[in-house]
């Protein structure tokens, strides 16, 4: 099924007209099951760059136009930077064109993908935003932390597409002939689930939310997942060049790039896709009193 056809039907309204499939205006939500794990850093790798005074754990993405400096939220996302970590310092298998290899796997990819005034990304290793890994893993997010259940959907019209997916799924809809058969209905669907909250839209559409780690926002220079819908996180990232508050719920935010790293950063941006080249990522941990 074609949805991005099939909603075109649709549009929201802040109207309120409740239908009698009253499965639309209750919340069906439940935290996913989940157990938080300590970050451990294989590798004990060192930089001559000054890094805040803090404990914690950053990456240095060594560019061939300079270094970005990121601190990782290993308390806020330990799955997600694990994954990171273990990947930048070949500690994870992964398929490559040759086969299952386990070495450094961003060495050598570039940022493919750069929009300015939005984000640039990277960790593909086909080049185009096609690769990965060749495995997936849940999305690491808690909404309620960041308040995604307090927002009802209809005052957040960056999701509306979310909105109206779950109407389709939820009433069964598979065709767009069945939807036009149904369409009244669906209006009137749409216009009831406009009241629910973003957490409770998202999760119909598949997203994974537990409520044991407090999730970081999309805000500017935020490290995040890129993905290609709930739960396929893989290997690509990118790094926002602006506060992406649409974004909060669909991209496990796993880092924040330090201030120091803007003039790079900017370099990037204005150089466009695929033209700046990640040599290496060192991990540096400077936590205390963790048992490597």
């Amino acid at each position: 099924m074609n949805f991005f056809k099939l909603i075109v039907l649709f549009s929201l309204s802040t109207q309120i007209l409740f239908c009698k499939d009253k499965s639309f205006q209750k919340a069906s939500y439940k935290p996913a099951d989940y157990t938080k794990v300590e970050v451990v850093v294989p590798k004990k790798e060192e930089t001559t760059l000054p890094l805040p005074d803090k404990k914690a754990i950053f990456a240095v993405i060594d560019t061939n136009k300079g270094n970005l400096l990121i601190e990782l939220y290993h308390e806020n996302a330990p799955l997600t930077v694990q994954n990171f970590i273990d990947l930048a310092q070949g500690e994870k298998e992964f398929t490559s064109s040759t086969g299952k290899v386990k070495k450094p796997f961003y060495n050598g990819l570039t940022f493919h993908r750069v929009i300015p005034g939005f984000m640039i990304q990277g960790g593909c290793p086909n080049g185009d935003g096609t690769g990965g890994p060749g495995f997936t893993f849940d999305d690491e997010i808690n909404a309620i932390s960041l308040g995604l259940d307090k927002i009802k959907v209809k005052d957040a019209p960056s999701y509306g597409r979310m909105l109206q997916k779950a109407v389709i799924v939820g009433m069964g809809i598979k065709s767009q002939q069945e939807l036009e058969s149904k369409i009244t209905e669906a209006e009137e669907n749409l216009k009831a689930a406009s009241e629910m909250s973003v957490l409770e839209v998202l999760a119909r559409n598949g997203y994974k939310y537990n409520e044991v780690i407090t999730s970081k926002k999309a805000l500017k220079g935020a490290l995040a997942m890129a993905n290609s819908g709930p739960n396929t996180n893989g290997s690509q990232f990118f790094i926002n060049e602006v506060a992406t508050p649409h974004l909060d719920g669909l991209h496990t935010v796993f880092g924040q790039m330090l201030p120091v790293s803007e003039l790079v950063f900017n370099a990037i941006v204005k150089d466009g896709n695929s033209k700046t080249t990640i040599n290496k990522i060192v991990i540096v941990d400077k936590r205390e009193g963790v048992i490597k």
